[in-house]
């Protein structure tokens, strides 16, 4: 056998053991697809890609080929992530709202190759997962401007789901009417409240009155229907351009850093990694003076960081709250079953809502 006949014969060999252990690896990454799937996780995991790139790479020998090894592992990657996405694709998303609307911007960003399900409001948007009917849900948790979205916080206290990922979008609210429509013809705003607060210096200076609707997107299409230039919507671009409306000012919200804060849930809860560095926790304290003192000093007790605390009235105990916390820090360590442990006979209720890395949403 000539040396060019060996050298094939050898490569063969290394080429079946590749071929076995490319199956076993895909075998494997069709487990983690699953398991994003069930928890609204991002396919792309950077910092566990380049983590994988780097161990493996310092197994190589012959550093002359190390180089190239760093290619095959970045390629071997971008396969595994493509797998994974067509896994994913049919993944059922349900958002509050219509097409157009901020959280279907988000969710389409977000799982792009999900099947999207406009839902009437928050809760018809979250039964839909607690239901089974969908895999994931994107609600809005907080604005900026305007403070929490209370009733998805009321639904996060009181539901059984988890948060495993939170997204900033941020938000560009726009005045859109009927073709012709312009800021001298409007005289009524419609918009949800949210979308009207975070306008309200705008609305003010030009003396338009306001109307209240469920959903951004169906304000538009509200408006869309009533073909009336003294009638205007607050919303989206992508809002004015699926039902027919003109863009009479674009970026009116006040200051332009508005950012919408989105919550991914899920009925299963991720195991969490060493990468988050913010969990959400809800809990309601005991009827006795100090309590919410004592629960507050046990949470810093520990090194965690409160970034956002929220009292809400319970609805069917008057003149009675939970509590909202986002903490800075990895709850999947030692100090975090401790500061659970410790917190738990304090508390009548408390709930480990979820643990995540935040990230953000380009639009």
């Amino acid at each position: 056998m000539s040396e060019l006949d060996e050298a094939r014969k050898r490569i063969n060999e290394a080429d079946r053991e590749i071929a076995r252990q490319f199956e076993r690896r895909m075998q494997a990454v069709k487990l983690v697809a699953e398991y994003k799937k069930e928890r609204g996780l991002p396919v792309l995991d950077k910092a566990r890609e380049e983590e994988v790139v780097r161990r493996n790479t310092e197994l190589i020998e012959d550093k002359d080929v190390a180089e190239y090894y760093v290619d095959f592992m970045n390629n071997t990657m971008r396969v595994s992530r493509n797998y994974q996405t067509a896994l994913i694709s049919g993944v059922k998303v349900a958002y509050s709202g219509v097409e157009g609307a901020f959280a279907s911007i988000a969710a389409k960003k977000l799982f792009p190759n999900g099947r999207r399900l406009p839902c009437k409001d928050f809760t018809e948007a979250y039964n839909a997962v607690v239901s089974g009917d969908c895999e994931l849900a994107v609600l809005p948790i907080e604005n900026s401007f305007a403070g929490e979205v209370g009733a998805v916080i009321d639904l996060i206290f009181t539901g059984t789901l988890y948060i495993n990922d939170v997204y900033d979008l941020t938000v560009r609210q726009n005045l859109i009417g009927a073709p012709g429509a312009t800021e001298q013809t409007v005289k009524t705003v419609v918009s949800h409240p949210q979308a009207l607060a975070q306008c309200a210096e705008f609305i003010k200076k030009r003396g338009y009155e306001t109307r209240e609707y469920s959903n951004t997107a169906r304000a538009a299409e509200y408006v869309a229907g009533q073909n009336d230039k003294t009638l205007a919507a607050i919303g989206t671009v992508e809002a004015a351009e699926i039902y027919g409306l003109d863009v009479i000012s674009r970026n009116i919200n006040t200051g332009l850093d508005n950012t919408t804060r989105f919550a991914v849930f899920s009925r299963k809860e991720s195991d969490g990694g060493k990468n988050d560095d913010s969990f959400i926790i809800v809990f309601s304290v005991k009827n006795q003076a100090g309590s919410l003192a004592e629960a507050i000093n046990v949470i810093g007790k520990y090194g965690y960081n409160m970034t956002s605390l929220h009292s809400r009235p319970m609805k069917n105990l008057p003149w009675q709250y939970y509590f909202y916390v986002e903490c800075e820090g990895n709850i999947r360590c030692g100090n975090g079953a401790r500061m659970l442990e410790e917190l738990t006979p304090l508390c009548d209720k408390l709930k480990l809502v979820g643990s995540y890395r935040e990230g953000k949403i380009s639009v």
